[in-house]
Formats: structure tokens, sequence, C-alpha cells
């Protein structure tokens, strides 16, 4: 018996949502995105020009691609994986503050994004299947706020880190400080808790083939849309606290766009476990693009704090719910075996968002300034999110009215037991959101 299976089952939930929420504070709030609110004071010191900026955050995204493809390959446990890369993210976070050659940047931010995928999937993998034991699924957008939390925390660290005489490089390294001191109880949790039944995160069974989907227009259609929320999202992700800068030099002040983006991701994971779930799927998903286009819009039409602001709630209080609701959508599409589904629509993600800064830093090789080609790439960004939104609200008509259709088909023709409720999700507790998966 394992030290967690020693625990109360209460007490075994509460450990395992606080190594989670942990891991993915560190994983994404300092691997993945710490260098959001870094740029602007990056550029204050004068390291790194705008188009740099933009090739140095697509490093991240690209690395964060190879990272999410290979990571069912690794033939280490779950916990293995958790450990290893969130070791080596607090390492790389703070190599960033000991160098200041623009190429070793880029390869450390790439190092990070690869990690920040590999905790996430392994995080993922270990802590719905152990909710999933305990008959607490539910919890899994708690879990999820871990992203959002991250963003705050690392946001809120750079506003009180920045003092009179201390260059921007210093700062990563107490970044890495930061990363190694959140990291520090999950990986001892781990290291004491661990067992060696445990399966390692490249599973023998999970390359099975999946069934075809049915549903009218396949899985395409919902892959495109994920692809571009990709783009859509990750240019107000990158450069937020940037454009802030622009209206106050103030670090106390452009610095606050990333804490409200945070907590506004980190409170909408919730929301969308307790209420969304009570919706039609496909339609909610919609609403977030279309709402979130308007947040990557509003900073191109006026540009002010208060637009800043309300940029940052709307973008960041949809980010994650789009991201739960469409791989919802793509699991319930492969039921029986969600592997293929989903990696092409996290490929189609990573994609999408490592083409946001390279539009943005492609634009900026022409003749034009670097805010007039961030704008226009802000509006492409916004346009993609609204069409898709507009697509998948006439994705989920059409499949309403299939619904009907069966509804009012002979009654010799059974309706399998697996199928769709009209409200958009199976029957089973286990289909609503956020993504409870026994595999991933």
């Amino acid at each position: 018996m394992t030290a967690e299976a020693r625990l109360p089952r209460s007490r075994s939930v509460i450990t395992t949502c606080f190594i989670a929420v942990s891991a993915l504070a560190v994983a994404m709030g300092v691997g993945r995105f710490a260098f959001t609110p870094m740029l602007p004071l990056m550029l204050r010191d004068g390291v790194i020009s705008q188009d740099a900026g933009a090739w140095l955050a697509a490093s991240n995204y690209l690395g964060y691609l190879m990272g999410a493809l290979v990571a069912g390959r690794i033939a280490l446990s779950s916990t293995s994986l958790m450990i290893v890369s969130l070791v080596c993210t607090a390492i790389a976070t703070a190599a960033v503050g000991g160098t200041g050659e623009p190429t070793a940047w880029l390869l450390l931010r790439f190092g990070a994004g690869v990690l920040s995928a590999w905790t996430l999937v392994a995080t993922s993998t270990w802590a719905l299947r152990e909710l999933t034991r305990a008959n607490r699924h539910w919890l899994a957008g708690f879990v999820y706020s871990g992203v959002g939390l991250g963003i705050a925390i690392v946001g809120l660290f750079c506003i009180a880190a920045v003092r009179p005489g201390v260059p921007a490089q210093y700062l990563w390294v107490e970044l890495g400080v930061l990363a190694a001191t959140i990291s520090l109880p999950p990986v001892v949790l781990l290291l004491l808790g661990r067992s060696g039944a445990e399966p390692a995160v490249a599973s023998p069974g999970i390359a099975r083939s999946v069934r075809p989907d049915r549903r009218p227009g396949g899985s395409a259609g919902i892959i495109i849309c994920y692809g571009l929320f990709g783009f859509g999202y990750i240019l107000p992700a990158t450069f937020l606290p940037a454009l802030a800068r622009e209206i106050a030099d103030d670090p106390r002040l452009f610095g606050l766009a990333w804490p409200i983006f945070g907590i506004a991701a980190a409170v909408s994971t919730v929301v969308v476990a307790s209420v969304f779930g009570h919706f039609n799927r496909l339609r909610v998903w919609a609403a977030c693009h279309v709402l979130m286009a308007a947040g990557v819009v509003l900073p191109t039409i006026w540009l002010s704090l208060e637009t800043i602001a309300l940029a940052a709630l709307l973008v960041g209080g949809t980010f994650m719910a789009t991201t739960m609701l469409g791989l919802q959508e793509a699991r319930s599409r492969s039921p029986d075996n969600p592997t293929t589904v989903l990696g092409r629509m996290t490929a189609a993600f990573a994609l999408g968002q490592l083409a946001g800064p390279l539009a943005s830093g492609a634009l900026d090789l022409l003749s034009i300034e670097h805010a007039a080609g961030l704008r226009g790439a802000l509006q492409l960004a916004a346009f993609g999110l609204a069409m898709s939104g507009v697509a998948l609200w006439q994705f989920s008509q059409t499949t309403s009215d299939k619904r009907i259709l069966e509804m009012s088909g002979p009654a010799s023709t059974p309706t399998p037991a697996s199928s769709s409720t009209p409200q958009g999700f199976a029957p089973s507790t286990a289909e609503r959101l956020p993504v409870p998966a026994a595999k991933l």
C-alpha cells in the first residue's frame, strides 16, 4: 500500500489537487508565460528589441509544440516526468538571467516550452487518474486553475520585484528561485508517495485505432477552430503588458495587466466546471471565441489602461474555458480512444499559437512601425476568432438538427446508450466539463 493510499480519501484528494495546481502554476506561469510580464521590463532596459521579443516568444511556443508531440513517447512514469520537468524548468528559467547572449535565450526558452508541455501532460495524466479513482473528477476544474494562478503569481512577482537599479536579467534568476520554491513541496510529496506500479506516460495500449467520427462534418471543423483559437489568444497573452507600457511606463501600472489575465483564467476554470456544463458545449465555445475576439481587437481601436484591463479580463477569462471546452468536444467525438483527435487538436493549437508571434515578427520586417504591425496581427487574430465562433455556432445547429431527426425516426431504431443529451453532453457525468479522461 502506497503512502498516498494510506491517507484518508479527503486528505488524498487535497494532496492531489495541491500537487497538480502547484505543478501547473510552475509549468505555465513560469515555463510558458514568464516572458510576457518580463518583455516590457527587458524592453525598458534595452536588452531586447520588439521584433527580437516576438521571435523569442515563438521559440518557447515551438518548444511547447515539440514537447507535446513527444510527451506520450517518453518511457517515464507521470510522477517521474513531473519531477524532472519541474526541476529543469527552475534551472532553465534562472539560466536566462545568467547570460546576455540572445542565442542562448532562444535555446533556454525553447527548452522551457518543451518542459512546460511535459509537465502539463504528466500532471493531467496523474491528477485526473487520481481524482477519478477518488470519484472526485469534478475537481479537475480546480486543478486547471493552477494555470491562471501561476500567471497571476508571476505577474504580481514581477511588479513587486522591480526595484531601482535592478536589471531585468536579474529578475530571471529570481523567477527561477520562485519556480524552485513553488516546486519543492509537490516534488517532495511526489517522491514520498511514489509506487513502483505506476504506469508510464507512454502507455502501451494508447495508440490503438480510433473509431471514425460520425458527427456532421467530422472533427476537421473543430480542429481548425481550435487552431484559430491558438492564433487568436496568443498575441494578447504575449504582448498585453508591452501594450500597457506604451501608455504608462511605471511597471506597477503596466504590469497589472498580467495578474488580471491570470486571475480571470483561474476563476473561469471553476466556472466552466460548475456552470457551463449545463449548456450546449459548442455554443458556449462559440460565445467564448466571440468574447475573446472583442478582447483582442479592443486595444487596436482604443488604447488605454482601461481597455487593456478589459482585454485581459475578456481573453484571460475565456482562454482556459475554451481549452477545456475544445478538448471535451474532441473527446466526445471519439469516446473509446480519443488519443488521435486530441493529438490533432493539440497540434493545431500549438501551430496556431506559434503563428501568432511569427506573424507579428514578420510584419515588423515590413516598412511599418512595430505598433502598426502588432495592431494588424491583433485584428487578423480577432477576425479569425469571430469567424470560428460563427462556424462553431453553425456546427452546434447542425448537430442539434441531426439529433432531432434521430429522435423523430422510426421507433424500431434504438438510440445508442452512449449518445449525447440534447444539452450536448453524454449522459455519463464523466462527460461533463472539464475533461476527466481516464487516459490522456
